[in-house]
């Protein structure tokens, strides 16, 4: 009923703990000499031995106790707060911490959507598990046993043992549904990561979805995932209601039978009519700690499966330090396989020789593993055999923070934070003077748009809403100038944009080539016509390489390829026409 690795990673909540179950003790206390003194005064009247005029005094407790109870609970609802902050703060320090340490590789081993959700909506789970049934789970054993003597030195020991024996009914309840519910919970924060995955996925993907019209296919697997996590999660309301049915019958048939014991013995003249009062108003004291308890349980078995990802996320490997410092040279890819998983590779043995200061294109049919290329060399994913190395260093021995300021790379899809232009472009190079930032957007043709806002404090929204496709791409670029890095890497930077965004970007490439390695891939032949070399891919193979005039000659991949894209472009210049 408890994971000692969430106590022993936050050992600071334990005071906090133990405030909460001492208010909550005293509330008990509290609570016990307000209806000691209710009993009292019910007997007094019902005797004829006090007036109306005697009630001042048990007023007066009464009225101070309940003052006093609001402050211990207050005080109560505050060390919940306490001892949850701490591990919430220091649980989400770790997934960072472990995040920085994986690098952009993390995604191989876990999806983007399941670390979101297990940092945010899973740490928000333990804030229920220590802040409510740790405490609940020691307070709900104190209080039956407190009870226990006061009802056997109130007159009856009979009842409180009775009481006391029915008490533990209630946590084998919860003992007996304990592996069912960790169990479905499991497979519910399984489901449930499943489902925010695959929603991500298509949310990123939306665009590509439409132009291959394969949204209908995937609005009808997204239906079945939301099925199969529909019916996890009824399934386990399902074992928590029944489980509280059970609770409920073991807590209030346990206070009834408390209560007829104590009438009993009044009826009988064992017990003083005080005592009588004071047990039938106390007896449901007895369960509704432990009742409490079955209700947590129910939230901190959730807490607790959200935890068993997180430590699972925790525990993977990390790639080994290193040390090696890259800053430009050739770059060479040699007999480089890659796949995402092991039932499907996607590059099977392709080499690459990509000179310092050169201008090589990769092209080929969509899927064919171009971009996938791009990320290997970016470091986002690991070779699964092969060597890839820049100016002789092996890029698996490079640091990340080399590595990133050798390469630059511009997608379709370049990310904007929402903040000033300013903001976005000092990314790139946090000092570079307001001059040098006015230069980079006037060669990517930006500074008049600019000029005509608030310049270099104009807003953008969150990805650059608010700018067009041809802006923001140019905007990129500008970014990417800024960043000054030996080598860049163009993946379809020139892809559903305007023609006058596309002939500034590709003739600011033109001018980069002169002094930087160019990586240009690139669905559209006519993007890298001018390139030193070109290397066309097909199946996650390099069919043929060479220049644009030596793959024509070759009428082979390249040469069908320039032919329908040829045809397609005459087609639609006629039908604009």
């Amino acid at each position: 009923m408890f994971d000692k690795r969430l106590t022993q990673l936050c050992p600071e909540s334990k005071k906090y703990i133990i405030g909460n179950i001492i208010l909550q003790w005293l509330e008990l206390a509290l609570n016990t000499v307000m209806i000691i003194t209710v009993a009292k005064t019910i007997s007094k009247l019902y005797y004829k031995e006090w007036s109306m005029n005697d009630l001042t005094v048990p007023i007066i407790i009464i009225t101070a106790t309940l003052i006093i109870r609001f402050f211990t609970a207050q005080g109560a609802t505050r060390m919940s707060y306490l001892a949850s902050k701490t591990v919430k703060q220091k649980m989400r320090e770790l997934i960072y911490s472990k995040l920085l340490k994986l690098g952009s590789k993390y995604r191989e081993q876990v999806s983007t959507a399941e670390l979101v959700q297990e940092s945010v909506e899973g740490v928000d789970q333990l804030e229920s598990y220590f802040g409510l049934y740790v405490p609940q789970f020691f307070y709900a054993f104190i209080a039956p046993i407190t009870l226990f003597f006061l009802f056997g030195f109130g007159g009856s020991w009979a009842t409180a043992t009775v009481l006391l024996v029915c008490v533990p009914l209630i946590p084998g309840a919860i003992m007996m549904v304990q592996k069912i519910a960790k169990k479905l919970l499991s497979k519910y924060w399984g489901q449930y990561a499943q489902l925010g995955s695959t929603f991500l996925e298509n949310l990123q993907g939306m665009t590509t979805l439409k132009t291959y019209q394969a949204d209908e296919f995937k609005n009808q697997q997204m239906n079945e995932e939301s099925e199969n996590f529909r019916f996890v999660t009824m399934k386990v309301l399902t074992m928590q209601l029944n489980s509280i049915i059970i609770m409920d019958f073991f807590a209030y048939g346990g206070a009834a039978l408390g209560i007829l014991m104590a009438t009993k013995a009044f009826v009988n003249g064992n017990l003083a009519l005080a005592n009588c009062i004071f047990m039938i108003l106390l007896s449901a004291e007895f369960f509704l700690p432990m009742r409490r308890l079955g209700s947590y349980f129910h939230v901190a078995m959730n807490g607790m499966a959200a935890s068993d990802k997180i430590f699972k996320f925790l525990k993977l490997d990390e790639p080994a330090e290193k040390t090696e410092v890259c800053t430009s040279g050739d770059i060479q890819l040699d007999d480089v396989h890659f796949a995402y998983d092991e039932s499907r590779e996607i590059l099977h043995g392709i080499s690459m020789t990509i000179p310092e200061k050169s201008f090589v294109g990769i092209v080929g049919e969509s899927g064919c593993g171009k971009s996938t290329v791009a990320y290997l060399l970016m470091g986002r994913n690991t070779i699964s055999s092969g060597t890839m190395t820049i100016g002789g260093k092996n890029t698996a021995d490079v640091t990340e923070e080399s590595l990133m300021k050798t390469l630059t790379y511009i997608s379709h899809n370049s990310t904007f934070f929402k903040g000033t232009v300013r903001d976005n472009l000092l990314l790139a190079k946090p000092n570079a003077a307001e001059q040098e930032l006015w230069s980079v957007l006037d060669r990517c043709n930006l500074s008049a748009f600019l000029k005509a806002e608030k310049g270099l404090d104009t807003v953008l929204l969150e990805n650059a809403g608010n700018l067009s496709g041809g802006q923001k791409q140019r905007l990129a670029l500008a970014r990417a100038i800024l960043h000054d890095s030996p080598v860049y890497i163009f993946d379809e930077a020139t892809s559903n944009i305007d023609v006058e965004s596309e002939e500034t970007i590709l003739s600011e490439i033109q001018k980069l080539a002169k002094n930087k390695t160019i990586i240009m891939i690139s669905h559209r032949l006519a993007n890298v016509v001018n390139a030193d070399c070109i290397y066309c891919l097909e199946s996650g193979n390099i069919a043929e390489s060479g220049t644009h005039e030596e793959l024509l000659n070759n009428n082979s991949v390249y040469a069908k390829l320039w032919k329908t894209q040829a045809e397609l472009e005459s087609y639609g210049k006629e039908a604009r026409a």
